[in-house]
C-alpha cells in the first residue's frame, strides 16, 4: 500500500479532514548485521540459515553474547526485532555443548507458547527436545514431558501450581535448568506483576536447592526502566539491559483520528469503534492488508461486522474476520495461518493477537482507543510494517480523559520516554501467601529471607503469619501448619485477600476468579458480568461459600453499581508541596458499601431503573496520593463552599483518568475520594488509591510524577469543548454517585490555582 496516499485522501476530503489531527512520520531503518560468534556450534549457524538467518543485528549479539558470559539479561526492543531469536540461541547452544542441559520458558498465553515451540522446532536440532506444558496438556502426556524433554514452555500460573507445588518431580531438571526465560516481561505488571515477582523468586530458591545455576533472560517491548523491571521481578542483581534496537524497520506513518463531535454543548462525539470499523472497511476495500484492535471480544466481532458492511465487493467481505479468545484452538490456528499466508485481507482482534505469535506481515494497524500503554501501543502498531516494508497505524480516540489528551498532545506518545512498568513484590498481602507456599515446597530457612525481598522485612511478616498460626518454626525453618496445599488459595491473577468463584449456572464450569473488593461492585445479583468480552447476568451471590452464579445473557442494558465510600488515613510515608497545597504518600483504609445499582441502556446511556442491595461494607488497605487544599488556594481558584464538592469530585474523575499517563494502569485499577473537609486532614482533600490490598505501586509512581500528571489533568479539562463536562474530560464510567455533583470550570479553576497557573 501507499500509507501517503491514503491519508493524503483523507486529509483532502471535507468529511475527515477535521478529524485527521496529527500525523507522525517514522523512518525508516536500514538493517546492520553482525557476523555469528565464531564460537558458535556449525550445526547451530547453519540451521539458522535455513530459517534465513544469516547473521545477528547488534542488539542480538549483545544479548546472545551476554548470556554465553554467564550474565543474567532483559531485552527491551521492538515489536519484530528478534529477541525470540536471542533466547532460542543461547539455549541451542547450551543444549548442544551440554546434552542434558534444560531450559524453561515463561509466556503470559498458552497459544504464545505454542507458536514459540514452532519457531523453536523450525530449527530441527535433534539436541533440542522441546514441549509445552500448560493445562491444556493432555495428564497422559505430563510425565513424558517430564522424563524427556529439556527444554519446557510453560506460564506463570502453571509454574506456581504445578512445577513449583510438585517441585519433586522436576528436581532433575531442575539441577540442570541453564536458562529461564521470561518473555513478554512488560505484561508482569500491577498485581499479578508483583505475584509472578514472588513465583520466580521461589523458582530460583528452588532451583538452588536442587543445585542448579542458570542464567535468566527476560524479553520486554519497550519501558521506561527495564533494568529495575528485571530486577524487581527475579530478585536478580546486576542485571543487562539491552534497549538499543538495531533491527530494519520500513517506513511507518502514525496518525492520530479523533472522531468528529456528534454535539458540541455536550461533547459527546461519534463511536470510536464505529469510526474504526470505517477506517478498516475503507483499507480492505484498497486491497491493503489490516489489522484492527479492540478491548472486547464484542467489540471485536462488531469491528468486523461493521468494517465488512463498509465493503462492497462479497468477495473482500469474506476476507475480514474477527479472532478472539474463546474461539476453538483450531480456529485460531487457522486464522492465524491464513493471516500469514495472505488469505485474509483484515481481521478484527482483541489484544490476543498483540503478543509476539507470527501473523507475517501486515500494511496497516487499527487501534480503537489508546491501549493503555505505549508498551501496548507499539506492540500494536509494530503488527503492521514488521522488518522493511513500509506501513500505516492509525490510532481512534475513545471518549476518555487520557485518548482526548493525546490526540491534542502527541508529544507524550511519540517523543516521550516509555512509562516505568511498575510492580510491588513487597505487598505484604502478595508476598505472605507465596512464603506460605514456599514454606510448603521446603520448609524456609533464615538464609533464604533474602530471596523474597529485605530480610528484615520478610522476616517481619513470617513472624505474624507465625502468630496467626500459619507457620510454625521447627528445627531452625519455617513450615507450613495447613493440612492441604495452600497454592490452590492463591490466584496470581487477583490481587489477594478472599476470592470469589464464578461459576456457570448448570454446568458449574468455574469461569473466573474475582477479588473480594470487586465483587461486591461486580458480582451482586442481577450484575451484567464481562468476562472476556462475553455478558452474563449474575444470579446469586453468596456471601459464606464465596460464589457467585451467573449464566450467559444478551441484554439491551448493562449495570453500574451505586456506593458509598469512606476512607482514613494511616501511616504517612512521604509528603511534599506543590505550591500552597501539600501533596501525601501513604496507606489508607478505605471503606465501601455497594448500596444499589442501576440499569442502563446500552444505546442510550439512560437510566432505566434502580435497585437496593442489602450487601456489607468491605475494606480495603492500600496505598493512596492525596492533596489537602487550604482555604488560601480555594479562595484563589474563585470555589466558594457550595461550589468546592463539584470542583474537587471532577478534579479527582479527571486525575483518576490520566494517571495511566505516567503509571502503568488502567483507571479500573485505581479509586478516589473527595470530601470538602476530611476528618484525619482538617482540610479540603482529594485522595486517589490503589484497587489492591496493600496497593500496587500505582499511586507511588503517580505520587513521583505528580507535577506532570497534574497539567496533564488540568489541560484535558481545559481543551475539552464541552460545556459543563462529558466522558471525555471529568464523567467517569466508574462512579458511584452516577457523576453527581460534577463541575467542570471549577476543576479548571482549582486545578490552575493548585499550579499556579491562570484560568481565565
Amino acid at each position: 500500500m501507499d500509507p501517503r496516499k491514503f491519508l493524503h485522501e483523507l486529509e483532502t476530503d471535507l468529511a475527515t479532514a477535521d478529524s485527521l489531527v496529527h500525523v507522525r512520520e517514522l523512518p525508516a531503518r536500514r538493517p546492520v548485521v553482525e557476523p555469528f560468534p565464531e564460537s558458535l556450534p556449525e550445526l547451530l549457524v547453519a540451521r539458522l540459515g535455513l530459517t534465513g538467518v544469516r547473521g545477528l543485528y547488534p542488539h542480538q549479539l549483545d544479548g546472545l553474547t551476554a548470556l554465553r558470559d554467564g550474565r543474567d539479561v532483559v531485552m527491551a526492543t521492538g515489536t519484530a526485532s528478534g529477541k525470540t531469536l536471542v533466547y532460542n540461541a543461547a539455549f541451542a547452544d547450551a543444549a548442544i555443548a551440554t546434552p542434558k542441559a534444560t531450559a524453561l520458558y515463561l509466556f503470559p498465553t498458552k497459544a504464545l507458547a505454542r507458536d514459540q515451540l514452532r519457531s523453536m522446532r523450525a530449527l530441527k536440532l535433534p539436541q533440542v527436545k522441546a514441549a509445552v506444558y500448560d493445562g491444556d496438556t493432555p495428564h497422559a502426556e505430563r510425565p513424558l514431558i517430564r522424563k524427556n524433554a529439556n527444554l519446557v514452555m510453560t506460564n506463570p500460573d502453571m509454574l506456581h501450581l504445578s512445577l513449583l507445588a510438585d517441585h519433586a518431580r522436576w528436581a532433575d531438571f531442575f539441577l540442570r535448568l541453564s536458562l529461564v526465560v521470561v518473555d513478554e516481561a512488560h505484561v508482569c505488571r500491577g498485581v499479578f506483576g508483583s505475584h509472578v515477582a514472588m513465583v520466580l523468586r521461589r523458582l530460583r530458591r528452588l532451583v538452588d536447592h536442587y543445585g542448579g545455576s542458570p542464567r535468566w533472560c527476560l524479553a520486554s517491548a519497550t519501558v521506561g526502566n527495564p533494568a529495575e523491571l528485571a530486577t524487581r521481578l527475579t530478585g536478580l542483581d546486576d542485571v543487562v539491559a539491552i534497549t538499543d534496537d538495531a533491527s530494519p524497520s520500513g517506513e511507518k506513518l502514525f496518525a492520530l483520528w479523533n472522531p468528529p463531535l456528534v454535539d458540541e454543548e455536550t461533547g459527546v462525539r461519534r463511536s470510536a469503534l464505529s469510526e474504526s470499523a470505517w477506517l478498516l472497511g475503507r483499507l480492505a476495500g484498497a486491497g491493503t492488508r489490516s489489522i484492527g484492535f479492540t478491548r472486547s471480544r464484542r467489540a471485536a466481532e462488531l469491528l468486523a461486522e461493521w468494517a465488512r458492511r463498509e465493503v462492497d465487493d462479497a468477495q473482500l467481505r469474506r476476507k475480514i474476520t474477527s479472532y478472539r479468545a474463546g474461539y476453538l484452538a483450531e480456529d485460531r490456528r487457522r486464522i492465524e495461518r491464513q493471516l500469514a499466508d495472505g488469505e485474509l485481507l483484515a481481521v478484527a482482534s482483541t489484544s490476543a493477537l498483540e503478543l509476539g505469535i507470527d501473523i507475517g506481515s501486515l500494511d496497516a494497524a487499527v487501534l480503537t482507543g489508546y491501549p493503555g500503554t505505549r508498551a501496548a501501543l507499539w506492540q500494536q502498531a509494530g503488527r503492521a510494517g514488521r522488518r522493511d516494508t513500509d506501513s500505516l497505524a492509525v490510532l481512534v480516540a475513545q471518549d476518555d480523559p487520557l485518548d482526548q489528551y493525546l490526540v491534542h498532545h502527541p508529544e507524550d506518545l511519540f517523543d516521550k520516554p516509555p512509562e516505568a512498568a511498575v510492580i510491588d513484590p513487597s505487598n505484604p498481602y502478595v508476598r505472605e501467601p507465596h512464603l506460605r507456599c514456599a514454606a510448603r515446597e521446603v520448609p524456609l530457612r533464615d538464609d533464604e529471607l533474602a530471596f523474597f525481598g529485605d530480610p528484615a522485612e520478610v522476616r517481619s511478616s513470617v513472624e505474624a503469619m507465625t502468630e496467626r498460626g500459619e507457620l510454625v518454626r521447627r528445627r531452625d525453618a519455617w513450615h507450613d501448619r495447613g493440612k492441604s496445599s495452600p497454592h490452590r488459595a492463591v490466584d496470581v491473577r487477583a490481587g489477594g485477600g478472599h476470592v470469589y468463584s464464578i461459576v456457570i449456572e448448570g454446568t458449574g464450569e468455574l469461569l473466573g476468579t474475582a477479588d473480594e473488593h470487586r465483587a461486591y461492585a461486580t458480582l451482586h445479583p442481577g450484575a451484567v458480568y464481562l468476562h472476556l468480552g462475553e455478558q452474563y447476568l449474575v444470579q446469586e451471590l453468596d456471601l459464606v461459600t464465596r460464589v457467585a452464579v451467573v449464566r450467559g445473557a444478551d441484554p439491551d442494558f448493562y449495570t453500574q453499581a451505586r456506593d458509598v465510600t469512606d476512607i482514613s488515613v494511616g501511616e504517612i510515608l512521604a509528603h511534599s508541596r506543590i505550591g500552597d497545597v501539600r501533596q501525601s504518600f501513604g496507606s489508607v483504609r478505605v471503606t465501601n458499601q455497594v448500596v444499589s445499582y442501576v440499569r442502563k441502556s446500552v444505546a442510550t446511556n439512560e437510566t432505566l431503573d434502580e435497585f437496593p442491595l442489602p450487601l456489607p461494607p468491605v475494606e480495603l488497605e492500600t496505598r493512596a496520593v492525596w492533596w489537602t487544599i487550604p482555604g488560601s488556594v480555594l479562595d484563589r481558584a474563585g470555589v466558594g463552599p457550595r461550589d468546592v464538592t463539584g470542583a474537587i469530585h471532577a478534579a479527582e474523575h479527571a486525575a483518576i483518568g490520566l494517571l495511566p499517563l505516567v503509571a502503568t494502569c488502567d483507571r479500573w485499577d485505581i479509586g478516589g475520594v473527595s470530601t470538602p473537609m476530611h476528618p484525619d486532614t482538617g482540610l479540603t482533600t482529594i485522595f486517589i488509591y490503589d484497587g489492591y490490598p496493600g496497593g500496587a505501586g500505582i499511586t507511588q509512581r503517580g505520587a513521583a510524577t505528580s507535577e506532570r500528571w497534574l497539567r496533564a489533568t488540568l489541560e484535558a479539562i481545559r481543551q475539552c469543548p464541552c460545556s459543563h463536562g462529558c466522558p471525555s474530560c471529568v464523567q467517569s464510567p466508574k462512579c458511584g454517585n452516577g457523576n453527581e455533583p460534577l463541575d467542570k470550570q471549577g476543576a479548571v479553576a482549582l486545578l490552575a490555582a493548585f499550579l499556579g497557573q491562570r484560568w481565565g
